[in-house]
């Protein structure tokens, strides 16, 4: 396992992590880059999970899939004034970072073993909420070109191509899985459980030629949705292929 099994409470923040603080605000305020200085962060952190000033971080979903980012965003909140605010919003909410670094970089910063539950992340949460986009879109134009233009039973009906069972089947088997209560909502925590679950549904039931489809489909959909994010933001925004490390697990 990468990350001990460790919750950290907001009065006690773990040894190590504490000490993942201080060297990265010491080495920010020696001149290193703030966002180098937040990987070697990054491979210093032990707590899978946290809460932290009111707020509940879970970094590691189910064992296996590293969400670097929300790490990114707790960290961040530790350098008030050390990091310039247009370079943080672009890390945080489009996955630019201020310094282009190389796959073998950004591995070697953060740790292998992160390095590799970062991808899980990747591909099992990531890209399995864009195939899911890209296979009800296709429904909709397809219902389009029929004249139907109620968009009832769109999700279910994607979710039963893809997995072959309708959404609210699968949240049920999910949740009776994990003895998680039936309720009417989920968690972003759960929700990020339940799509990395699905992953691993699909990577059971499908056989690999039509795995290898949908994740070609899922990652053009994904291409398509940061094209169009910068035509709105204007030239000052990264174009799609500038985000090689979130589109194929590697840097340019």
């Amino acid at each position: 396992m990468q990350f001990p099994t460790i919750i950290a409470e907001v009065a006690g923040v773990s040894t190590g992590d504490t000490q993942a603080i201080k060297r990265l605000k010491s080495a920010i305020s020696e001149g290193k880059s703030w966002y180098v200085a937040l990987l070697e962060a990054v491979r210093l952190w032990s707590s899978s999970e946290e809460l932290y000033d009111g707020r509940h971080y879970a970094y590691l979903v189910d064992n296996e899939a590293f969400d670097w980012l929300a790490l990114a965003e707790r960290l961040c909140e530790e350098l008030d004034g050390l990091v310039p605010d247009k370079e943080r919003t672009n890390l945080l909410f489009f996955e630019l970072p201020p310094v282009k670094l190389s796959k073998g970089e950004f591995r070697d910063l953060i740790g292998p073993s992160k390095y590799q539950t970062y991808l899980n992340y990747f591909y099992g949460i990531l890209v399995e909420r864009f195939l899911i986009l890209a296979i009800a879109e296709e429904i909709r134009k397809k219902k389009r070109v029929l004249g139907l233009n109620n968009d009832n039973g769109t999700v279910d009906e994607a979710y039963q191509r893809i997995y072959g069972a309708p959404q609210t089947t699968l949240i049920k088997q999910f949740r009776k899985e994990r003895r998680y209560p039936h309720r009417r909502s989920m968690s972003l925590s759960q929700l990020n459980e339940f799509t990395y679950w699905l992953f691993k549904y699909r990577m059971r039931m499908r056989d690999k030629s039509r795995v290898a489809s949908d994740t070609k489909k899922a990652l053009t959909k994904l291409y398509q949705t940061l094209d169009l994010k910068a035509k709105l933001m204007g030239p000052s925004f990264p174009k799609a292929e500038t985000y090689q490390l979130s589109l194929d697990g590697e840097f340019n």
